[in-house]
């Protein structure tokens, strides 16, 4: 085969046999596969082939057999269900053995029914639809304007999840960023699970819409092998926009009997595949072997990212008892980490002159990306950006406004994504904003997520701390940050560590452990003052983390105050501080827990009036310590 021709625009009539006939390999995999795990979804995948073939041996340019090279072009398959598809093209390629693909979907082989990153092809995970385009997104962003690589960012799409509107957020951003290392193809194949998509296969509406998000849009037969072809080259060259294919295919493409029927979706053939796989065959029996390979990189731009601790440039330095929100902090402790670690990006959702994370843009500005008003695909950025350890993100935004985008949160978790995410404004104590603003069920939230660290820092100093401990945490984190300033109570020197609580005040006759974090850690220092006057003693623990919660500290103190526990937090009591602390005190009959929290849906009202309405102030602890064990032995 002449290779002056393999990876042109118009290639030899030998090079588009081969990727027909690599098309028809994949499909044949793919009813195996699915087959054989009498699951899965083959007409998905038959649908995309030729799209797979043309992007993996002619257009995007990689080293197969080693995937994780930084310099290869990144591939995101959004519509996970057609994760066989995909291993079908990486055991085409020699990377996978052929004979794993019969063990699609088992509880003892990596290749799951969704793709996720345990496999070193994979950069996320995906199959909760209308993601991968955000995740991608953030993968062009951190090529284009951080690491200033050639690289380029495929991502494969569904026509159903075009109906999600983080997609559109996705479409939006990477206009406006004028991501044009960005190529996505939305397969239309005009079929959805129960019935026919929305816009079936009108094509110029998919077209109009796309251009009107600002991408240059193409609409091709997908399964038209030198279209394919040349678009995905002429693709490569866009200037100034993303890109975006539009490919009219057909579900089933190939299987007789089945093409563009439905009903069909999530179904393996069954007794069907036998003579679907035999025709397919036909069609390529007596061609030569195939000998294309892919493209490699042709720069070596990027080595792979050695890691290294993050350290703040300086220990907090703060006046004892001087007044800082613990958000303000946050954005102190930004520059501080980037300072030292070039690696650290902030995002946010406009909301940066209240989450302090303006403080980085101020000093970094090309590491620095807002993200505008659109939490769900920020954080889909903030995944692509953290995918192969290219950068840390720190994703800031109001606590409540993180609840929107649970969801990515959870793929994040399943894509073993190292995000650091900060949410300010949490709990009734920001006031007169009402209930609609104050975050009350975040901790539970991020406590949800497998593997997350929940960070609950209660001044400034173990702000900067929090924040320096998240970078060098490996997984998703969650640093719960404050509106009101509150008083500094540890000393810049103090040393803090994950999972790890600080013991605030305490002597031989307490009566009580009471347990807080944020705000309520400093009603709790309150309410021992006003009980020492009273002659009553109370031991005040900052838990920190929540999760990890010190559950050694907690029973260790708690039998030191005769097995008596007050856990007081600004947030509702379902997953929150308290039931992290019953969850630790469970198995300790001698141990009795005494729960204060937001027990019902606040409204505006200053602060302190909050505070004391919902019963989570100093007052209502020294009313719970005086009913219960201020005169008991």
């Amino acid at each position: 085969m002449s290779s002056a021709s393999v990876y042109d625009r118009d290639p030899s009539e030998e090079v588009l046999t081969q990727l027909r006939q690599i098309a028809t390999k994949l499909r044949v995999d793919s009813i195996k596969s699915t087959n054989a795990a009498k699951s899965g979804h083959p007409t998905s995948c038959a649908s995309v082939a030729d799209i797979m073939a043309v992007l993996y041996w002619h257009t995007m340019k990689h080293n197969p057999m080693d995937p994780r090279d930084p310099n290869n072009d990144r591939f995101i398959l959004s519509k996970g269900h057609a994760a066989p598809i995909l291993y079908s093209v990486m055991a085409e390629l020699g990377f996978v053995k052929e004979s794993e693909l019969e063990n699609l979907r088992k509880i003892d082989c990596e290749l799951e029914g969704h793709p996720t990153p345990r496999l070193a092809f994979v950069d996320v995970a995906t199959g909760s639809l209308g993601q991968g385009l955000s995740c991608a997104a953030g993968i062009a962003y951190g090529g284009k304007y951080l690491d200033k690589a050639s690289f380029r960012t495929f991502c494969v799409m569904g026509d159903g999840e075009s109906a999600e509107g983080s997609v559109w957020e996705a479409m939006h951003f990477a206009s406006h960023y004028k991501l044009n290392n960005l190529i996505a193809c939305i397969d239309v194949n005009r079929l959805g699970q129960s019935e026919p998509t929305s816009l079936g296969h009108d094509m110029d509406t998919y077209k109009r819409r796309c251009e009107a998000f600002g991408w240059k849009t193409h609409v091709v037969d997908g399964h038209d092998i030198k279209q394919l072809v040349q678009v995905f080259y002429d693709a490569r060259r866009s200037e100034d926009k993303p890109v975006m294919i539009l490919a009219k295919t057909f579900k089933g493409k190939g299987l007789v009997g089945i093409e563009n029927e439905d009903n069909w979706h999530g179904k393996a053939l069954g007794d069907k595949a036998d003579k679907i796989i035999q025709n397919l065959q036909e069609s390529i029996k007596g061609l030569p072997a195939v000998t294309l390979v892919p493209e490699r990189p042709a720069k070596a731009e990027l080595q792979v990212v050695s890691t290294t601790k993050v350290v703040l440039s300086d220990k907090p330095e703060y006046e004892i008892g001087k007044q800082i929100a613990t958000r303000q902090a946050y954005g102190t402790a930004l520059v501080k980490l980037a300072t030292v670690y070039p690696r650290i990006i902030a995002l946010d959702c406009d909301v940066k002159n209240s989450t302090y994370s303006e403080n980085l843009k101020k000093v970094y500005p090309q590491r620095f990306v807002e993200c505008f008003i659109a939490e769900q695909n920020a954080i889909g950025v903030a995944i692509g950006l953290a995918t192969r350890h290219r950068f840390i993100p720190f994703m800031s935004t109001f606590a409540c406004f993180m609840t929107r985008g649970f969801d990515q949160l959870r793929m994040g978790a399943i894509s073993l994504a190292n995000v650091k995410f900060v949410g300010s404004h949490a709990g009734v104590s920001i006031g007169e904003d009402g209930p609609s603003q104050m975050a009350l069920e975040d901790i539970a939230m991020f406590r949800s997520l497998p593997g997350c660290t929940v960070f609950y820092p209660s001044d400034a100093v173990s702000t900067e701390r929090a924040c320096e401990l998240a970078a060098n945490t490996e997984g998703i984190c969650f640093i719960r940050t404050g509106r009101p300033a509150n008083a500094v109570i540890f000393k810049g020197d103090e040393v803090f560590e994950v999972g790890k609580a600080k013991v605030i005040k305490q002597s031989e006759t307490d009566v009580v452990t009471v347990i807080g974090a944020g705000v309520t850690l400093h009603e709790a220092i309150k309410a021992a003052e006003q009980l020492a006057g009273k002659g009553v003693n109370i031991r005040v623990l900052d838990p920190f983390t929540i999760k990890p919660i010190d559950a050694e500290a907690i029973v260790k103190h708690a039998r030191a105050t005769k097995g008596r526990v007050i856990s007081v937090e600004d947030h509702y009591p379902e997953g929150g501080i308290g039931e992290a602390v019953a969850g630790v005190i469970a198995q300790y009959p001698d141990i009795v827990l005494k729960r204060l929290h937001v027990n019902r849906i606040p409204h505006s009202g200053p602060p302190n009036v909050l505070l004391d309405l919902f019963e989570i102030s100093a007052k209502a602890i020294v009313a719970a310590v005086e009913s219960e064990w201020s005169n008991k032995a």
